[in-house]
């Protein structure tokens, strides 16, 4: 089964990425779905709420999931970092709680760039580093024509060391496994509705 991932949406392998919002998750998943092999999720087991492989099968095989609970965010940087550096695994993606220190922040920017690895930080929002190459801002969109639950999201790059600033509304579509990107409401071509 290929992944269609448009070339805006892909993240550079040997960087750091961050990804912070509601759909930050999904972000990852989908970051996921567009790499070959298995990928890493790091997170602290302290944190409420579990990450649940089969709900990631709208994405991809949860077998590819190798899932690393870790006391701390310290520990968590340590994995994350060995792994990164490592390059058995295109994709690392760490669960953060706390700021990244510049050096923390540049530590995994090197690690990523000695291993050619993906790195994706998913962090609360206004607590990037400043060693990141993107960072991506992403959330549910109420969707007024779908009458079943919405998939639709609005991904806004807000930080961008190699090229410009932007937002997408996005769709994942689980049949064609695709990123669809989708015109925001009252934009989308075609006849409107008449007012009656």
């Amino acid at each position: 089964m290929t992944t269609t991932i448009p070339d805006m949406f892909r993240l550079r392998p040997g960087r750091t990425h961050e990804a912070c919002g509601p759909a930050a998750a999904s972000f990852a998943a989908i970051a996921a779905a567009g790499v070959t092999g298995n990928f890493l999720w790091v997170r602290e087991r302290w944190v409420t709420g579990r990450l649940n492989p089969l709900g990631l099968h709208r994405f991809l095989d949860p077998a590819r999931l190798l899932l690393a609970e870790v006391a701390d965010q310290t520990e968590a940087l340590a994995v994350a970092e060995e792994a990164l550096r490592d390059g058995a695994l295109r994709l690392i993606v760490t669960e953060l709680s706390q700021p990244l220190s510049l050096t923390q922040g540049r530590r995994l920017q090197l690690a990523a760039q000695a291993g050619s690895s993906i790195g994706l930080g998913l962090i609360p929002e206004g607590l990037g580093s400043n060693a990141t190459e993107t960072r991506w801002l992403c959330s549910p969109v109420f969707d007024p024509a779908e009458k079943a639950d919405s998939t639709l999201q609005e991904w806004k790059l807000i930080k961008n060391k190699s090229g410009t600033l932007g937002h997408w509304h996005v769709r994942w579509d689980a049949k064609a496994h695709r990123l669809d990107v989708v015109s925001p409401v009252g934009e989308r071509p075609g006849p409107t509705a008449s007012a009656g």
